[in-house]
Parts: structure tokens; sequence; C-alpha cells
């Protein structure tokens, strides 16, 4: 069983073709490309948790479409997740913002990227959703939104090796871990 994470799919929401410049040719292929990447990495025994902007559909779409979906799905509640969406059957959570720790690190975790956060000076880490890639991130800050993966979910080893290896828009210095950490 592994853990992934993801955000902002906007499931049956036309407006992210056009505000988000997704590369799909219509609504359609956009939800079912999304749909064959999430269970081509996501199994049935995995557990994923979605920071939020799931799906703008109606009720009964919504649970047809977690039905379609690999693992034990939790949602973290975003600004473009309807009522339909969140009291959807099929999700086995739905909250704000939740805290896990893994390995001895805390992972605050909440559909908006906080400026600071929760044992921000203990090395604890920001995952969030919302910004669809275009948010330049501070140190132990990630976005999780699959504007910034690939359009799938991914696990925690990938985030943390993305950073790693470093990237233009994510690159950090010791010294700004350093800097955050006295916070």
């Amino acid at each position: 069983m592994a853990l992934f994470f993801t955000s902002d799919t906007h499931f049956d929401d036309p407006r992210v073709l056009k505000i988000d410049r997704r590369p799909f040719p219509s609504l359609a292929a956009h939800d079912e490309a999304l749909i064959e990447r999430w269970n081509a990495v996501v199994g049935p025994a995995d557990t994923i948790w979605h920071l939020g902007d799931f799906a703008r559909a109606s009720r009964p779409n919504v649970e047809a479409l977690l039905a379609r979906l690999n693992g034990e799905k939790h949602l973290i509640i975003g600004n473009n997740d309807p009522e339909t969406t969140v009291t959807a059957k099929g999700w086995a959570s739905t909250q704000h913002y939740a805290e896990m720790e893994i390995d001895g690190t805390l992972f605050v975790i909440c559909h908006y990227p906080f400026r600071t956060w929760n044992k921000i000076g203990k090395k604890s880490v920001d995952l969030h959703g919302h910004s669809h890639g275009k948010l330049t991130p501070i140190p132990r800050q990630y976005d999780l939104g699959v504007d910034a993966w690939d359009y799938r979910p991914v696990t925690l080893a990938e985030v943390l090796a993305k950073r790693r290896r470093g990237s233009a828009r994510t690159t950090t210095t010791a010294a700004d871990d350093a800097a955050a950490a006295g916070n």
C-alpha cells in the first residue's frame, strides 16, 4: 500500500481548459486522461489525499467518478468543491485541513499554500494545491496540483526527490532552510 497526493483535477469543470491552458482538446478528453493517469499510479489498496478542487458536477456524477478512481480517497476541501463534491459517497474523509506525521516529519495539508504553518521552525512541511504550479515555493512547501505533476498523483518520495534534484522554480538553499527554520 502506497500513499499518494494530488490536487486541482477540476473534473467536469470547463473553465480549467481555458484558465490553466491544459493541453486537452475537450473537457471529456481532459477528464479521461486524468482518470487514466490516476489509475496508472494509484492501486486499489493505496491511499490518496486530494488537496481540493476535485470536481464541479452533480452528486451522482461525482460518485460515479469516485467509483472509477483507484484508492482510498480523502478530500481536503478546495474553493471549487461544491456541496455535491464534498458530500458525495466515495470519500473516506473530507476536511479543510489535516496534519500527519510520516517518518518523523509533520506534514501540514491544506488546499491553500501557507506563508507560515504549524511547526515550521521544526522542519514541518506544507503540502498544498490551489496555485496550479504557478507559485514560487518557499522552503519545505510543495504544490501537489496536477498542473505541476504531469496531470497525475505523486508520492512524497517523488515530491521530495524533485526538490533535491532542483529546478529553476523549486531550488532552495541551506540558507533558505535556515532562515525559514528561524520562524
